[in-house]
């Protein structure tokens, strides 16, 4: 595979002249499309295919379509799904209508990801919150517990994988204890080794052979008292690939976000050197595309590995659904209804 080691976002909808060469030429491994990048289907249809055509290769598309506050796609075109939260609320009253309400909701997004060609979809997360934590993750966690957390993260990677598009594990090791936003500040956790162990690197664990996943612009005191996640060497050897067992593709979180310092060339660069197989690089900023570009290698060794294995794990749906009775079935198991009923519909 020749492409660099680098996801990037562009600026409108619809790609630039200038783009169209700074794509060809910097050969970025993929494409994530924001909300400024969508405005109808048949628009945003022919901006997938127009990166695609750029880089002369079916490169991944990616998006955030979690649900809830995280949703680029939205009405009038395309349906609101719930935060991840309301899974848990379910999954507490019956765990079995909490997972396949999470199947279902990211096999239904999955349709409408792949209708448009976006194969890829940053979800599901793993992060378990605590009271005293930023809001920044807040509802978009499936609950308090690895245990509920892993479940109904599962699921919803089971639901994208069965449409054809692929989950990407986030936000590893955990986001969820952070005190401030990483989009503006450096959180730092402060939790012991034990605790972080049994609690937050343990939702992780068995989606541990997910193909793909992000890191989390977080300090961790208790193994990198300095550098977050992302830049870590520990982190992400130790922690990432070896306690958690992570074995996908690694990309880091937006490399322009406000937890990080240092430009943004110094940025990638310490993320590659960490051991992140991939920068991602969202807002669409020629100079700053520009300058992570240049700071990355092309993909090689064993980030090359990882990422031919990641696009190889690509499929199509499993099955054709009929997208109208699933979404009825689904907004009955979310207003209370039975499991058992919402799955005959999707087998």
């Amino acid at each position: 595979m020749t492409a660099r080691a680098f996801i990037t976002g562009v600026s409108s909808t619809a790609l630039t002249g200038e783009e169209r060469v700074f794509l060809r030429e910097a050969e970025p491994f993929g494409f994530i499309v924001f909300k400024r990048n969508v405005d109808t289907p048949a628009q945003l249809t022919a901006l997938v295919a127009s990166f695609r055509d750029a880089v002369g290769r079916d490169a991944p598309v990616l998006v955030d379509q979690e649900g809830g506050r995280v949703q680029r796609l939205g009405p009038p075109h395309w349906p609101r799904y719930p935060a991840g939260a309301q899974y848990g609320r379910l999954w507490e009253r019956d765990h079995a209508s909490g997972v396949e309400a999470a199947r279902i909701g990211a096999r239904l997004i999955a349709d409408d990801l792949a209708a448009l060609g976006i194969d890829v979809n940053c979800l599901p997360l793993a992060d378990v919150p605590i009271a005293a934590a930023d809001p920044v993750v807040g509802d978009r966690a499936y609950g308090e517990s690895p245990e509920k957390v892993a479940a109904i993260a599962g699921a919803i990677a089971a639901g994208l994988t069965e449409g054809g598009v692929l989950p990407v594990l986030k936000h590893l090791p955990g986001h969820g204890r952070a005190t401030a936003d990483s989009h503006h500040h450096l959180p730092t956790v402060t939790a012991d080794r034990a605790t972080l162990d049994a609690v937050d690197f343990a939702a992780f664990r068995p989606l541990a052979t997910l193909p793909l996943g992000m890191t989390a612009h977080v300090v961790f005191s208790a193994f990198d008292p300095v550098a977050p996640a992302t830049t870590s060497v520990t982190m992400v050897q130790e922690v990432i690939r070896d306690s958690i067992g992570f074995a996908g593709l690694l990309m880091s979180d937006d490399i322009s976000m406000g937890a990080l310092s240092g430009s943004l060339a110094e940025r990638s660069r310490a993320a590659i050197a960490a051991g992140c197989d991939v920068v991602l690089h969202c807002n669409g900023n020629m100079d700053e595309m520009r300058a992570v570009a240049g700071a990355v290698p092309l993909l090689a060794g064993k980030a090359e590995a990882r990422a031919v294995a990641a696009l190889a794990s690509r499929r199509k749906a499993t099955h054709a659904i009929d997208p109208a009775a699933l979404r009825d079935a689904f907004a009955a198991l979310l207003a209370g209804g039975r499991a058992s009923d919402a799955r005959m519909v999707l087998s």
